[in-house]
């Protein structure tokens, strides 16, 4: 038995998207290896940051070996969640790792779980490509929310928010 709970290794499909409305969105990561798919729930901070690490991590490997710099042309299509949603856990921390040998990124993820000692654990593997393309698209995704104010760097609600580095000069638009 493996030691992580959920292990796909060399997925054939991964992804993140999120469902909602503006603000009141929900996050989530999905993994799909033959007929096993895992759905995992996640912070918006959470995709940003790892979007930001695939690429600093992919970015390190091709200066470190220009071999790996090749165009990454894989051509993803669709990275459109699947239907169920039913998150296995919580994301709380991912780590990111290289298998040199099979040439896979290796995102490992902690779930949070109110049984310490029964923490979800989850070993996903990945193309450099896959992953790439999981980088551009978690990036999108985040992206597709609301305005941050240039000012106070919070989210601005359709209906505008109050910036406290505007020191009460009324509240900051909603249009961007």
């Amino acid at each position: 038995m493996s030691e992580f709970t959920y292990d796909l290794d060399a997925v054939q499909r991964i992804t993140v998207g999120a469902v909602g409305p503006k603000g009141q969105r929900v996050f989530y990561m999905q993994a799909r290896r033959g007929p096993r798919l895992i759905t995992l729930l996640a912070e918006k901070e959470q995709v940003r940051a790892l979007a930001e690490a695939i690429g600093r991590l992919l970015d390190s490997l091709a200066e470190k070996n220009p071999r790996l710099a090749t165009s990454d042309d894989l051509l993803v299509t669709d990275m459109s969640l699947e239907e169920p949603l039913e998150p296995e856990f919580r994301v709380g921390q991912m780590g990111l790792g290289y298998d040199t040998e099979r040439d896979l990124i290796v995102l490992l993820i902690q779930g949070i779980s109110d049984d310490e000692d029964e923490q979800p654990t989850a070993r996903l593997s990945a193309t450099r490509p896959q992953m790439r393309a999981l980088s551009s698209h978690a990036a999108q995704v985040v992206a597709a929310g609301r305005a941050i104010c240039g000012n106070c760097s919070r989210p601005i609600d359709p209906s505008g928010h109050f910036c406290p580095q505007r020191n009460g000069h009324g509240p900051v638009s909603g249009t961007p």
